[in-house]
Order: structure tokens, then sequence, then C-alpha cells
């Protein structure tokens, strides 16, 4: 080998070591961390039925769970005399329970059948939110209670319109 090609092979390599070094020693320098910012916009929140400010008085609670069930006005004695039963206990929740049981259990309520329902359940859970709330159920309602009935066989309406009149959403207009 001559004496100018192992200068040149030596400035070469040396020149390598020096870009490589170089590139290692600015490379390699630890990064500050990263400062995040984000930005999340207000969103309200809102649930069907919440928007339902007042409550049914003794009266409305009665009159409307009567009307919901029997498709006519209570009479006037009826109306008296559950007011009064209503007004003498001091748990509400209790008597609302008893006068809601009173009434599915009463003669000439209408209630659709085990078979009725079954027909079609997504549109008997939609009859039934209209019926009892004034409104239609969202998604996940309306799957839920498919879901319940659909794998449930003890669920029958009568216990779909119990859980839906003695619901807090029921007391509120």
């Amino acid at each position: 080998m001559n004496m100018l090609a192992l200068t040149n092979s030596v400035k070469y390599k040396a020149v390598l070591l020096l870009i490589l070094s170089v590139g290692i020693a600015t490379g390699c320098k630890k990064e500050p961390p990263a400062s995040y910012i984000y930005d999340v916009n207000n969103v309200t929140v809102s649930q069907d039925g919440v928007s339902k400010p007042n409550v049914k008085s003794t009266v409305e609670f009665i009159s409307i769970a009567y009307s919901d069930l029997f498709g006519n006005t209570i009479d006037q004695a009826t109306l008296t005399d559950l007011g009064t039963a209503y007004l003498a206990f001091g748990d509400k929740k209790l008597v609302e329970d008893l006068i809601i049981r009173n009434f599915l259990n009463t003669q000439g309520a209408e209630i659709p059948t085990v078979a009725e329902m079954n027909a079609n359940v997504p549109l008997f859970i939609i009859n039934t939110y209209k019926k009892f709330y004034n409104r239609e159920p969202n998604e996940f309602e309306l799957w839920q209670f498919t879901n319940l009935i659909t794998t449930d066989t003890s669920v029958t309406p009568e216990l779909v319109y119990y859980a839906f009149m003695t619901s807090n959403e029921y007391r509120y207009y």
C-alpha cells in the first residue's frame, strides 16, 4: 500500500468517526418533558325526565294514575277516600305503592296481556314510556327493557307498569 492511500483511508475513517461521534453526542440529548394542554369544551348533560321540575300533588298523582290505567277519570268519592288515606300515612312511598297495586289489581285496568307484550317488545316499551312519562325512551332504556323482557319470562306487563308508576320520574310532570 502506498502512503497516500493509507493517509486518505485514515483521514476518511477519522472524518467518519468524528461525524458519528458528533451525531451521537448531539442526538442523545434528553428532551425536556412535553407539556400538553387539553382544552375541554363545557358540555351540559341532561337526562330525559330530569327536566320535570314540578311534583304532582296528592290529588294529581291519584287522578293521573287512575286515568293512565283505566282510561277515564276517577269518581270524587274514591278520590277523596284515597286522598284521605294518603294524607293519613307518614310514609308516602308506602301509600303510593299500595294505591298503585290496588289500581293494577282492580278489574277494568287497561293492561296489555303477556302475549301482546311479547308480540312486539320494543313497541310495548315505547308505548309504556309515552303513557307514563310522556316521552320516548332513549336507546339505552329501550335496549335495557327489551333485554329484560326477552330474557326473563317472569316479567309481566303488570310488573312493568308497576315499575313505571312507582318510579320517581312518574311523581313529576
